[in-house]
């Protein structure tokens, strides 16, 4: 479906065509296609933009690397689990990095190939372990107890996939202590810097001619740029040791991870990708020579600025003389936010009922969910034109983990997600996932097991 609004006319749009003028296009146009006239709640992502982002990554690291380099950009399927997302980004060249059989079968069912697979997890089942082997699926294994699955589904013949190790380079936490996977203790990886560890991993890869990859990943919101490529830095430094005490290249590939975070405060997009790549060459210089093949893991810095949150204000009140908007869009989609909202803010974008931003004199108020707890807030005391019902606001950043991540609370349902596009014939929505309804809710909840327990 196209709209009628066309690029220019919209009093709210800015010239250049930009990632800002295409998103207030989108939302005059949801409202004039009737996108929130049965539900109370859309979710938009910007299909340009999305392959703007994929396009950036590509590029910043195509110009880097040695001529002929073996790269992977896997996304990270756990940011958006949507099919027609993965197969927006595959068709935009990248592959998939997934972490359960859920993911899996979404990266299959997108048709990104085996060979463009990564499986990383903590604790994968023997069972995801042999299925991966079986459709040569490239996986990092978490552990020695791992390995030693592996041991016995490989033998010792050839591996009939890329198997590597994942360890944790201890290099300290970010900002975010809960997103911080190189901390002295984090659950994830072997862990480098303990007793041994750095003895085993040699002696485990001179013993097993199969292992041929190393992974990292240090986390990912909240960690500055030098932490990251600090933990890269000691990859690509225990891949030299491993190769020199095999006395070959035996590991021919290194996985970078991800873990590039986004501003959530404007939408300038920062750090970039080029950013994030001189970052590398000066922590690594040998990185990016040719000598080993890139895998990179990136998930929220692709996604997020791309993803809109579009909802009316039900009701507006005021309690204790503070202004409340109660919105349809709170916990469900936005769960960090509501439950560490120091941590995960997010911006608030008015609009009125036709979907032009919203001017007036700014005014101290709560923009609050439809879930019935306390905490079920989006911005607390956030200066905005008064809003009032029927107005509209505008969640940015929101493309990865908000809504495509559904928390179900109060049975909310998942609300419906369109892409956009923006042309000189106006704007075109197309559905990426419909809005749930409550035969479905009925459903996931055992309805059709009412008597079970009877």
């Amino acid at each position: 479906m196209a709209a009628t609004t066309h690029a220019g006319e919209h009093e709210g749009g800015r010239a250049g065509g930009g990632a800002a003028a295409r998103r207030d296009l989108a939302v005059r146009a949801a409202v004039e296609q009737g996108l929130l006239d049965a539900d109370p709640l859309a979710c938009l992502l910007d299909v340009a933009g999305i392959r703007a982002s994929a396009a950036a990554l590509t590029s910043a690291f195509a110009d880097a690397v040695a001529p002929g380099t073996p790269v992977l950009h896997a996304f990270a399927v756990k940011a958006a689990p949507l099919v027609p997302v993965l197969r927006l980004l595959a068709d935009a060249g990248l592959g998939c990095e997934v972490a359960s059989p859920g993911e899996l079968a979404l990266a299959r069912a997108a048709g990104v190939p085996a060979a463009r697979t990564v499986l990383d997890s903590p604790a994968k089942t023997a069972a995801e372990l042999r299925e991966a082997l079986a459709l040569g699926i490239a996986l990092n294994a978490d552990n020695a107890q791992e390995l030693a699955r592996l041991d016995a589904l490989v033998g010792s013949g050839p591996a009939p996939a890329p198997i590597g190790i994942r360890i944790n380079p201890q290099t300290g936490a970010g900002t975010i202590g809960a997103l911080s996977t190189a901390t002295a203790t984090s659950k994830f990886g072997v862990a480098l810097r303990d007793p041994g560890a750095r003895e085993w991993l040699v002696r485990a890869y001179r013993e097993r001619p199969w292992l041929t990859r190393l992974h990292v990943h240090s986390g990912s919101q909240g960690l500055p740029l030098p932490l990251i490529a600090e933990g890269v830095r000691e990859l690509h430094a225990l891949a030299e040791e491993i190769n020199a005490a095999a006395g070959r290249r035996q590991v021919d590939t290194l996985d970078i991870g991800g873990g590039l975070p986004v501003n959530f405060t404007s939408d300038e997009q920062t750090p970039t990708y080029a950013q994030y790549v001189a970052a590398l060459r000066e922590a690594a210089p040998g990185l990016l020579d040719g000598s080993y093949g890139i895998v990179t893991e990136f998930g929220r810095s692709l996604l997020a600025k791309n993803g809109l949150v579009l909802a009316r204000v039900e009701y507006t009140k005021t309690s204790g003389g503070r202004p409340i908007a109660l919105t349809h869009a709170g916990v469900q989609l936005a769960t960090r936010t509501a439950y560490a909202p120091a941590a995960w803010p997010v911006r608030i974008l008015p609009y009125d009922a036709k979907g032009a931003p919203k001017t007036g004199d700014p005014v101290a108020q709560d923009v609050a969910g439809p879930a019935c707890f306390a905490g079920d807030l989006l911005a607390t005391a956030r200066e905005l034109p008064r809003l009032v019902p029927g107005d509209l606001i505008g969640v940015p950043d929101t493309g990865a983990y908000f809504f495509t991540a559904h928390y179900g609370y109060n049975s909310l349902p998942r609300p419906a997600v369109y892409g956009f596009t923006v042309s000189s014939a106006g704007v075109r929505f197309s559905l990426v996932r419909p809005a749930q309804d409550t035969s479905a809710i009925v459903a996931e909840a055992g309805g059709a097991f009412r008597d079970a327990l009877l």
